[in-house]
């Protein structure tokens, strides 16, 4: 049957019409317990000057960096098709952001230290239609609305880094409403739970993740992988070789991550402040040694290395060290770039063959794996005995800690993901047809070619 635009928007319509009515929900939610006032924070320009940098160094992460990375490595027909879907999700989870999710994600209203209710999983709508976001209010030492925009940077990335592993057979409309879901019942809800404060259920459980190993990169690598498997593998694969059309567009897409990562890590102290400047060393660290361990692993496995083996290490390495970043030191770094390098080379390249599950562009294997072993690392090398900054943690309790973010991300996410995926199936269909996907996504959704023949 033939896709309806019109039935498409009404669904986002009514989704988004929906959620006016919990306004007056987030109205009455229970007051927090009284405690001490905290001193009233003060504007600092110079935070306020590194984060508005550090905000446009994430945006450019996606557009043009991600949308880069991710058509060079399709075929030349769906080049436009994934660079269209960046485009487009940067577009729409702007919007919904704006709308409901940064409330979602950071209202704190009914939230209370050890106590474990509905606001532990999700926040209400106070801040709705960015209700009280104004040019006075202040989050930390900078001005709420950077705080709300560099939020609204990482709820994007999320998302389009799902892209990679349905390209080349997901229909463009599908695409739209999963996004539209999984942002508002998945990203957002894990997003409160581990960053939004006390109150919050993995921050009360003392999971650390300073700028995204579970929030983001674990988060999109399960979606990837259940998506992979719900849509099935592309018409041909793995029999069929599908080459990368242009590496030089997915190097230059890796180099431009390398760079907009330190917004990433180092925006993450929100604050220019030494833990900003450890973060910005460590994750260069990283990524160097992620990069070459990949390069290494793929010159002794296969004889050669190659572009998209090192640059492919290099976001496995930024991966890794994003939970990491603000607690571990230099040396804790090179271990965990190290480790991740190795590990998500085995799990891109062995054990998705020996699996056989089609995940396009390795969204599961570079940064799902690389999510979980930062995360799990983090718990040892953020101990001051390794070098690391975090006071206080023992490592093998840290490292349980770890693993209970990392397990119920991965179950909510797994769950989460599927049941929006048949529910966007039963609306509007989820995989183009045989011979849409033979002709090209970029001619047969967007009628448009992005080469010359």
């Amino acid at each position: 049957m033939r896709f309806d635009p019109k039935r498409l928007w009404g669904v986002l319509a009514a989704l988004l019409l929906g959620a006016l009515p919990l306004l007056a929900f987030g109205q009455d939610a229970p007051a927090p317990a009284e405690a001490a006032a905290p001193a009233a924070p003060v504007l600092n320009p110079g935070d306020t000057a590194w984060m508005l940098t550090a905000t446009a160094l994430v945006l450019f992460m996606t557009i043009p960096g991600l949308a880069l990375f991710y058509s060079g490595m399709v075929r030349a027909k769906n080049v436009l098709s994934v660079m269209m879907q960046c485009f487009a999700i940067t577009a729409l989870v702007s919007v919904l952001w704006a709308l409901y999710g940064y409330s979602l994600a950071f209202s704190t209203g009914g939230m209370e230290k050890g106590v474990t209710n509905f606001f532990s999983f999700v926040g209400n709508l106070d801040k709705a239609f960015l209700r009280g976001v104004s040019v006075e209010s202040l989050t930390v030492a900078v001005p709420e609305t950077v705080f709300f925009t560099f939020q609204m940077t990482f709820a994007i990335i999320t998302p389009a880094l799902i892209v990679g592993a349905f390209a080349e057979r997901m229909k463009f409309s599908a695409m739209l409403l999963f996004t539209a879901l999984w942002v508002t019942l998945v990203y957002a809800p894990i997003a409160h739970m581990v960053w939004s404060g006390d109150g919050a259920l993995m921050w009360d459980w003392g999971v650390l993740d300073f700028a995204g190993g579970t929030v983001v990169h674990i988060n999109a690598g399960i979606a990837g992988l259940v998506a992979a498997l719900v849509l099935g593998r592309r018409k041909g694969y793995p029999k069929v070789p599908m080459m990368p059309h242009n590496l030089g567009y997915t190097l230059i897409g890796a180099s431009m991550l390398w760079v907009g990562w330190f917004g990433f890590n180092a925006g993450s102290a929100v604050a220019a402040n030494g833990a900003a400047g450890m973060a910005m060393a460590v994750t260069q660290i990283a990524t160097a040694a992620a990069a070459l361990a990949w390069m290494f692993s793929e010159w002794v496995s296969h004889g050669k290395p190659s572009v998209l083996g090192i640059a492919s290490g290099a976001v496995a390495g930024l991966v890794a060290i994003t939970p990491a970043s603000g607690f571990v030191g230099p040396m804790g770094a090179l271990a965990i770039g190290a480790a991740s390098g190795v590990g998500c080379f085995i799990a891109s390249v062995k054990v998705k063959r020996a699996l056989g599950y089609d995940d396009s562009l390795d969204v599961f294997g570079v940064h799902a794996v690389g999510g979980i072993v930062g995360a799990i690392l983090t718990g040892v090398f953020a101990a001051t005995s390794l070098g690391g900054l975090k006071e206080g943690i023992t490592i093998g309790a840290q490292v349980w800690t770890q693993l209970l973010g990392v397990g119920f991300t991965v179950v909510y996410c797994a769950i989460g993901s599927y049941i929006l995926l048949k529910i966007v199936d039963a609306i509007v269909g989820l995989r183009v047809s045989e011979e849409q996907e033979t002709e090209g996504l970029d001619l047969a959704l967007h009628d448009e070619r992005g080469y010359n023949l």
